[in-house]
């Protein structure tokens, strides 16, 4: 198993063109960015527990990020030297705490928020912009989308994120996620699905 300590989480939002015609939203110029706490960790085949304060959760399938080597004002040239590579991420959102607090922390950094693996896999084996992504909800396809459809590319994400921040090794950045967002509850399995990575698969309670 692997275990992902990070000093950081760093997700963005808005990043696949159909997600952003899904939501009628228009493009952004520059990477949205918010965090999620590092104690909302979860691992695959862990549990996702609803809390108490929502009413609406929702999976996001994402293509993670994971830094291998500290950085700062990295070219998008030179950004493959600094990631380890690549795993499945579900960004659980309770939606409705995220539309009525205006702004994100809350609603996407409960505890087991953020279940993460199942493996690391490196840049070598495969291009990261082109990456078939899904989700499927007790077996039935929820999201099923493709990385090539990225507003933002793995390179442009972690050098803007590290002309914000400095990243240091194991910090995750998260890619955002496709059309085709919707609710849990109790009792469902989740799997998160990417080419080339594997599955992570969580239940509810």
């Amino acid at each position: 198993m692997v275990i992902f300590q990070p000093s950081k989480m760093v997700c963005v939002g808005l990043n696949y063109h159909d997600h952003a015609k899904e939501l009628g939203m228009n493009i952004p110029s520059t990477p949205v960015l918010f965090l999620k706490a590092p104690t909302s960790l979860n691992k695959n085949k862990g549990v996702i527990r609803l809390p108490s304060q929502s009413r609406r959760v929702d999976y996001e399938a994402e293509l993670a990020i994971v830094i291998g080597k500290k950085c700062r004002n990295v070219p998008e040239k030179d950004v493959k030297k600094y990631v380890k590579g690549f795993t499945c991420l579900n960004d659980v959102t309770a939606r409705d705490l995220q539309k009525k607090d205006g702004q994100w922390t809350r609603a996407k950094s409960f505890d087991t928020f953020c279940p993460i693996g199942p493996k690391v896999v490196s840049w070598k084996d495969f291009n990261p912009n082109n990456l078939k992504i899904q989700t499927f909800l007790n077996g039935k396809i929820k999201q099923d989308s493709n990385t090539n459809q990225f507003i933002f590319s793995v390179e442009e994400i972690v050098s803007f994120v590290s002309s914000v921040m400095t990243l240091l090794p194991g910090d995750i950045i998260s890619t955002g996620t496709p059309a085709g967002i919707g609710p849990m509850k109790k009792g469902d399995i989740v799997e998160v699905r990417i080419e080339k990575i594997g599955s992570l698969v969580n239940s509810v309670r």
